[in-house]
């Protein structure tokens, strides 16, 4: 993270508020992503009719469950390195890529779930695709579940994008208004010849 003033308003470390909620959001996604892992990656159920369902039967569960991993180790390394000094990342750009980078493919991990719910507990009956919950009732409610909790983990990343974006961008001096109102002159004045 960027350098901070010491002994500011913030903890006794001197970290600012900013930092803290910084923080506090990439330890807050790690648990979230573990327990939608967990909830996605334990989820089968037995029908007698349909035989057996199971995440890996279904490609978007799996791509969700990869992304939680990415975004949970992504969270603790981020954490370790912007609360420990010997691993501390003094380049604003790298968070600031990374997530974005990790919240665009938690929306996509998301999106991918979403639809295979929406088919789930809809169907699709111009392609003769019946609802699938009424039998696997349990599968639909342990997948709801870890797509909440994905999309808990998604708003702490959203957060943090905007937390990084700020700390990147704070750093550069906005543009020079008057370098753009003497343009603009100069072009009325041009005009008016």
């Amino acid at each position: 993270m960027t350098g901070g003033k010491a002994g500011g308003s913030g903890s006794a470390q001197g970290l600012s508020p900013l930092k803290l909620l910084d923080f506090t959001l990439r330890v807050s996604a790690i648990p979230l992503n573990v327990a939608s892992i967990w909830l996605t990656v334990s989820d089968q159920q037995r029908n007698p009719t349909f035989g057996k369902l199971e995440f890996t039967n279904l490609l978007g569960l799996k791509y969700m469950a990869l992304i939680s991993a990415v975004c949970a180790a992504y969270a603790f390394a981020s954490a370790a390195s912007s609360c420990l000094p010997f691993f501390a990342i003094r380049a604003p750009w790298i968070f600031f890529l990374s997530d974005q980078i990790i919240a665009y493919l938690m929306v996509t991990s998301g999106a991918a779930v979403t639809e295979i719910i929406y088919l789930g507990y809809i169907g699709d009956r111009e392609v003769t695709w019946s609802e699938a919950c009424s039998s696997f009732g349990k599968f639909c409610s342990r997948m709801r579940a870890g797509l909440v909790l994905h999309f808990l983990a998604l708003c702490c990343l959203l957060c943090l994008s905007v937390i990084s974006a700020f700390q990147t961008f704070s750093g550069f001096e906005p543009p020079c208004v008057w370098a753009a109102n003497k343009q603009g002159e100069e072009e009325e004045e041009r005009r008016d010849k």
